[in-house]
């Protein structure tokens, strides 16, 4: 059988909403403050970027096992850009992750093909439209 993901939302009133994921977390979201919403709430664009970074995240964890790296950190900025059109309507035209990676031994090519699985393998970036690309800081310690 296919694996499906579910998710239900529920209107709280005014822009704010609450949203139950079918794996267990459950939290509030709003219209994100330059769409008339609020501070300090997960928006949809959040979550767009998080769920883009998380991927790769999660593939990058993933590509480092298979290719025995020695992981000592991994952290990961991601930055999502908005584009208005003319007739108001939006969409993301670049998604850019800069990944700070400390790995232990080995050499930074190696590193740098665990980059590159990630960011093939992650069924997230691949089901986006816009570009997403990776600006991998790494570092190589003994």
């Amino acid at each position: 059988m296919t694996p499906s993901y579910k998710t239900t939302v529920r209107w709280l009133g005014g822009r704010r909403g609450f949203l139950a994921c079918g794996n267990g977390p459950a939290l509030a979201f709003a219209a994100p403050p330059d769409a008339h919403g609020e501070y300090g709430v997960l928006t949809p664009e959040d979550a767009f970027v998080a769920a883009v970074n998380t991927c790769i995240h999660m593939m990058f964890i993933w590509a480092c096992e298979r290719l025995k790296i020695d992981l000592v950190s991994y952290e990961c900025e991601a930055e999502g850009f908005k584009q208005v059109h003319l007739d108001q309507t939006e969409e993301f035209s670049q998604v850019i992750l800069r990944p700070r990676i400390v790995a232990r031994g080995g050499d930074e090519r190696r590193v740098q093909r665990a980059v590159q699985s990630a960011r093939k393998y992650s069924l997230i970036a691949e089901s986006v439209r816009c570009p997403v690309v990776i600006e991998p800081t790494i570092t190589i310690v003994e």
